[in-house]
Order: C-alpha cells, then sequence, then structure tokens
C-alpha cells in the first residue's frame, strides 16, 4: 500500500504496512507527531527519532533470536522451529573453542565444545548447520570476532556450494552481518587472540573484501552490548562503543579505504536495559552522535554513511535465577524500550537464561513477547512516540554531552585501540561495575526477589518460582565432534591443505587481503581451528594488561 510521509521530511511516496494507522477508539495516527521548530525529522540528519521517514509503518524490525547450541545438527533443528514460529532472521551463537579459533579436539577445548554455542569446525559443519536455509533468502547474524574472517569465509563457501548461481552473483545476494568487533573483546569481554593491530588488520580484510563482493553484508557490528554486560553505565556503553567505532573507521580509511565505501555497512548492537527512560534516551543520543562522527569527524558525504543502524538484545545481567518469571516482565520493559528507542532488529532473552541455556518454551514466550510489542501494542504505528518528552529530549541531550565528554578523553589518550592496551577502558568498566554491586548490597539499588521481595521458600512450581524445565545437552556431543572432525580429516586432501596453509601463512606475513585465501582454505577442507593456527604463528597472541 502506498502512503505519503504525512508529517514533514520527504514527500516522497512510501510503502507502509497498513492505508492508515488507527487506535482503537479509531483516532488516526500521523507517521511523526511533535512541534516541527523543535524536533528532528526521522530520515534526516542527525537521525535522532529514526533512520527512516516512517519506520516500523513500513517495515518492523528483524525479530532475530539468539541461538546455537551443541552440534550443528541440533542449532539447525532450532533455527527451523524459531523460523516456524515466525521469526524472520537468523542469529548464530558459537561456542568457546569455536570463538577462539580452536577445533573441538584441541586439549584447551576440552568440557566446552558445544555447551554455549554450536561447535563449528570444517566445512561441513557448516553445510549442516545451514542445511535446508537457502542463505541467498535469510538474513543471519554472526557472534563472532577473533575469527570472524574465517566464519564468514565458511559462510560464503556454504552459500556458494547452496547455489546456482555464479559465485559472484550469490556473494551479491547475502544479506546479514558479522559481529567482527575486536576491540570490545580487548575491553570487555576477553575473547581475544591475536594483537590488537593485527585483529585490526583482519577486520579491516573484511570490510575491503564485502565492499567489493558481498556489498549487503554488514560487516561488522560494533558492539556495546557487551561493555554493559560487564557492568558499564549506558553513557560508558554510549561512548566506548562509538570510540570503538571511530578506531574501526580510521583504521579502515588507514588501509587505502573510502569512508563512503564501506561506513554503510557498519552496524551496532546495544544493551537493552532496566531504566527505560534512560534507554530510549540512549538510543536516540547514539544515532545523533555517530551521524555528527561520521559526516563532522570523516568528512562522509552519503546520508547511509551517517545512519546508525543497530540490533539490540535484552540485558542478560538483568535475568535473575531467583523468582525467574519475573525476567518476562524484565524483558518485556526493555524489549519496549528498544522499539521505542528505535531498533533495526531485536533479540529478547528466555525467562530460564540465568540458569541455563534457554528452553524452547522460554524461547517462543521471548519471541511472542516481540510479536505482542509489534502486533498489539499499537507503538509500532507512529514514528518516535516519546519524542519531545521533556525527559526524554533532556536524558538524550545529557546522554549526548557526556558520553562526548568520555570519548574527548579517549581521543587525547590517543584513540580507543591505546585506551584498551593501558587497560583504562578496562579500569573505567570494572570501577562502574563495583559501584553498581555496592548499590545492590546496600539495597539502593532494588532488584525484585533477590535482594527485596525475596521468597523464604523456593520450591518448584510453587507461587513466582515455577519449575522451569531443564534443558540438558547431550553429553556425548563433544566425543562425536571429535570423531566427526577425525573422519573429516582421514578423507580430505591432506596435501592441499598442507599447501593452502602455507598459502596463508606467507598471506598474513605479507599485506595482501586475507579473505580470498581464507575462503580457498575452507573450500579445501582446512578446519577453523588449523586457519587460527596459521595466524597465531603469524601474528602471535595476545598477552592481556591485567587493569587493577
Amino acid at each position: 500500500m502506498k502512503n505519503r510521509h504525512d508529517r514533514r521530511g520527504t514527500q516522497a511516496a512510501v510503502t507502509q504496512r497498513k492505508p492508515e494507522f488507527k487506535t482503537s477508539s479509531g483516532i488516526t495516527l500521523d507517521a511523526v507527531h511533535g512541534p516541527d521548530d523543535l524536533l528532528d525529522v526521522p530520515g534526516e540528519f542527525p537521525y535522532t527519532r529514526g533512520i527512516h521517514p516512517t519506520m516500523y509503518r513500513s517495515r518492523l524490525w528483524t525479530m532475530r533470536q539468539y541461538a546455537g547450541f551443541a552440534s550443528a545438527r541440533e542449532s539447525n533443528q532450532r533455527y527451523k522451529y524459531l523460523l516456524a514460529q515466525g521469526q524472520n532472521g537468523l542469529s548464530v551463537a558459537f561456542d568457546l573453542p569455536t570463538q577462539l579459533a580452536m577445533d573441538a579436539d584441541d586439549e584447551l577445548a576440552r568440557g566446552e565444545v558445544g555447551n554455549v554455542g554450536v561447535s563449528i569446525c570444517t566445512l561441513d559443519d557448516m553445510r549442516e548447520l545451514f542445511s535446508g536455509i537457502p542463505l541467498d533468502k535469510v538474513s543471519t547474524s554472526m557472534t563472532i570476532n577473533a575469527p570472524a574472517a574465517i566464519l564468514v569465509a565458511l559462510y560464503i563457501a556454504v552459500a556458494k556450494e547452496q547455489s546456482s548461481l555464479p559465485g559472484a552473483d550469490i556473494m551479491a545476494a547475502l544479506r546479514g552481518t558479522v559481529q567482527n568487533d575486536i576491540l570490545k573483546e580487548f575491553g570487555a569481554r576477553g575473547l581475544y587472540v591475536y594483537p590488537p593491530r593485527h585483529s585490526m588488520r583482519l577486520v579491516t580484510d573484511v570490510f575491503a573484501f564485502c565492499k567489493s563482493h558481498v556489498p549487503q553484508w554488514n560487516t561488522i557490528s560494533i558492539s556495546g552490548y557487551h561493555i554493559r554486560e560487564a557492568g558499564s553505565t549506558a553513557v560508558q556503553e554510549v561512548a566506548f562503543t562509538l570510540a570503538n567505532g571511530i578506531a574501526y573507521v580510521q583504521a579502515a580509511i588507514d588501509a587505502g579505504l573510502v569512508v563512503d565505501d564501506f561506513a554503510g555497512q557498519i552496524a551496532f548492537f546495544f544493551n537493552a536495559h532496566n531504566n527505560f527512560l534512560e534507554e530510549v534516551a540512549k538510543f536516540r543520543a547514539a544515532r545523533r552522535m555517530w551521524a555528527r562522527i561520521m559526516r563532522d569527524r570523516f568528512h562522509a558525504r552519503d546520508p547511509r554513511s551517517w545512519m546508525l543502524r543497530f540490533h539490540a538484545q535484552t540485558g542478560g545481567s538483568t535475568l535473575t535465577a531467583q523468582q525467574p518469571m519475573n525476567n518476562v516482565a524484565r524483558v518485556t520493559i526493555q524489549a519496549l524500550a528498544a522499539v521505542l528507542g528505535g531498533t533495526q532488529s531485536l533479540h529478547t532473552n528466555g525467562m530460564d537464561e540465568a540458569m541455563q541455556l534457554p528452553s524452547e518454551a522460554a524461547v517462543r514466550t521471548a519471541l511472542r513477547t516481540q510479536q505482542i510489542i509489534a502486533f498489539e501494542s499499537g507503538v509500532a504505528d507512529t514514528v518516535d512516540p516519546l519524542g519531545g518528552s521533556h525527559v526524554i529530549e533532556y536524558l538524550t541531550d545529557e546522554i549526548e554531552k557526556l558520553a562526548n565528554a568520555l570519548i574527548a578523553r579517549i581521543d587525547e589518550m590517543g584513540g580507543a585501540v591505546a585506551a584498551i592496551e593501558n587497560g583504562w577502558m578496562q579500569r573505567q568498566i570494572a570501577e562502574a561495575s563495583y559501584a553498581y554491586q555496592r548499590a545492590v548490597e546496600r539495597k539502593s539499588e532494588i532488584v525484585v526477589g533477590v535482594n527485596q521481595f525475596e521468597e523464604d521458600t523456593i520450591q518448584p512450581g510453587h507461587g513466582m518460582t515455577p519449575a522451569v524445565p531443564p534443558f540438558k545437552l547431550n553429553p556425548a556431543i563433544e566425543r562425536e565432534q571429535r570423531d566427526r572432525l577425525a573422519s573429516w580429516r582421514s578423507t580430505r586432501d591432506n596435501d592441499l591443505c598442507v599447501r593452502l596453509m602455507q598459502r596463508l601463512d606467507m598471506a598474513a606475513r605479507g599485506g595482501d587481503n586475507l579473505m580470498p585465501v581464507l575462503i580457498e582454505c575452507a573450500e579445501g577442507a582446512v578446519t577453523v581451528g588449523e586457519m587460527g593456527t596459521v595466524l597465531r604463528s603469524a601474528f602471535g597472541e595476545y598477552v592481556p594488561v591485567t587493569a587493577i
């Protein structure tokens, strides 16, 4: 259906979900409400109110539930279940060995294979992960950082196998995002492998390759989520995330890329936390700040380069094992903040995630929460519904001011990489985390069911603590994955693999883009761990600064 943008901004015809939007009382809602002289225009610089003129009136956010566990086969079954329940995008969780570029038979991988995500060692694992899911038709997000280039190579190799299209055409059709944000691993999460400067080279190699060959792919999802999960404040989440973004853009420019050639493929990933008003304002402030950074600092000219596109996930660290049904309320509030803040995609956590990988029942309820917000609440029927609220505008301005002050301090140190290398960013997060924990212990911060309104006895199925169905991983997964890997190595062309690893080593020690040879390695049956080992040999491994 066609509707005209009915308040300010572009007057071009815009496709919308309905011919008109009305409340249950029949009151018509315009696309945008608020005084013209006081508020920014959605879809126009600096995008405070949203990056599109009509936002969710035209297209709802992507409902993308993060999932992955055990084997590729079991994860594939969960993805198909979620798609059947109405999810419209995939989000892949990898296990710790995969995230550290290790194979399942590595001694350091013992006890971790398939535990917090899916184990991917080979091209065959990737084939099975996406079996029956056409990669040119579905949008996929992959949470992978240190070995991001390796997993993107495997994904491209599988997509080429799936399709009858020529390789160049299928790569051009792929849509999705790779997290590829190594700086937050150094600063907050800890799953780094290679030193910062070599890691930044891998990041920019993905930028450059995808600019030319995979143009619809978001080459990085600069993540504030894990910074917030590590204990930062909302202001620190915005500041440190955008400071990392500045470092990535500068690194790409230093590598010879033109800003408008890659900036439109940058995405962000934020936490949706409990303080509802602050969270809505946080998203608005981040969008405005990034637009000004890209236009005024980096002199980008393409409006797509100014737009902060972001995925949000509800706060895992806010979930409680006590009275787990309370988590449904927490997740609902957080998800609503993300939607009112203008997210492009959203994951909602399961009520039982404080205790285990989420059960199917918890995953379904989490997805239904998004669907109820989208189709029953009415908040998607007009753009930036809280825009113009005195407190929202005040908080947006304050977050922007305070976050800009932190970015200026980081700039004085030499940028985000320097602030991470000297331990400053880590100390700031640790201090904020400690202050919050002390507040909870003093009860100046209330966590319902934890330090207030507790239950004297916790009995399954009693009161607010219902029986949470246990999610059990198959204990044989690790052995089966090791056997599968041994079989893979015994049937491949090992001489070819040796030659490919030698080529990768030479490329890593030189200056060529690594993506073409990584794709060749993936197609030639070199494993994730073997590619990771070659890069460890060429780059070395990072030894962290201890922040006290």
